[in-house]
């Protein structure tokens, strides 16, 4: 499992640690903007879940779930010697980081999704996915759903290659199998269970806001604060990092 480990505290202190996961067909590369936002008072932890970016590849049939990714991360918090952590998920990565909250809550400060679902079942769109990443290929897929996550004409076009370019690199097998997975998942009965706080961040703007999902997964958690980040659109977490991690400051310092 790759992992990144970055902390520009100062040498004397005993920073607490934040650990970000990525989304589905993506990587630690993506969260390059916050690193150093964060890593003057964090230690500040980015994982390459089993499967993407530059861990291992699982060969076909692989049994893929949240429950595995969740252990997967405690397992590299144990290797690095972290008891608790404030852990940050991006899309999927979001969804993964509510299991681990549920499914670990020992191990964690609080837990944050950015653009994140955490109800798949039912949903048409990732059965649609499937069958394109199949029929075209993983590029394909990518390329056809890109505006969404950098909405065209307010984001840097380079940008917006280099991340089509970063999730066009997972395997195809790897893709496939989470989209089937996936379709199959419904956190809906979870979510209540989660106590720790929990924020939920989502662009004012993006198609992702949405009572089925940021909305609604705020609803769901007992301790949850919904930030709508003002005038962002597309993914916020890649479209605007400055804002949510100022966002995410600010909430830590109301927790106290």
């Amino acid at each position: 499992m790759y992992y990144e480990d970055d902390a520009f505290t100062d040498p004397w202190s005993k920073p607490e640690t934040v650990v970000l996961h990525h989304g589905n067909a993506k990587s630690s590369r993506l969260w390059y903007a916050w690193v150093p936002l964060l890593a003057r008072d964090f230690r500040v932890i980015r994982v390459d879940a089993r499967g993407f970016g530059r861990s291992s590849v699982p060969a076909p049939g692989y049994p893929w779930s949240l429950e595995g990714f969740a252990t997967d991360l405690i397992h590299l918090m144990d290797h690095l010697g972290i008891d608790k952590a404030h852990l940050i998920g991006e899309t999927i990565g979001g969804t993964i980081a509510l299991q681990t909250a549920y499914q670990f809550p020992d191990r964690l400060r609080t837990v944050t999704a950015c653009t994140s679902p955490y109800k798949f079942k039912g949903i048409q769109s990732y059965l649609d996915y499937y069958k394109m990443v199949k029929d075209q290929g993983v590029e394909a897929w990518v390329r056809q759903t890109a505006d969404r996550r950098l909405e065209p004409g307010k984001s840097d076009p380079r940008h917006h290659e280099w991340y089509i370019q970063q999730m066009s690199q997972t395997a195809q097998h790897v893709v496939l199998e989470t989209l089937a997975y996936l379709a199959t998942v419904d956190l809906t009965s979870v979510l209540p269970k989660i106590t720790m706080p929990a924020l939920v961040m989502v662009g004012e703007h993006s198609t992702m806001n949405t009572p089925e999902r940021a909305q609604g997964m705020a609803a769901l958690l007992p301790r949850a604060k919904l930030m709508q980040i003002p005038g962002a659109s597309g993914y916020v977490q890649h479209s605007a990092p400055e804002q949510c991690v100022a966002i995410w400051r600010d909430w830590m310092r109301s927790l106290g």
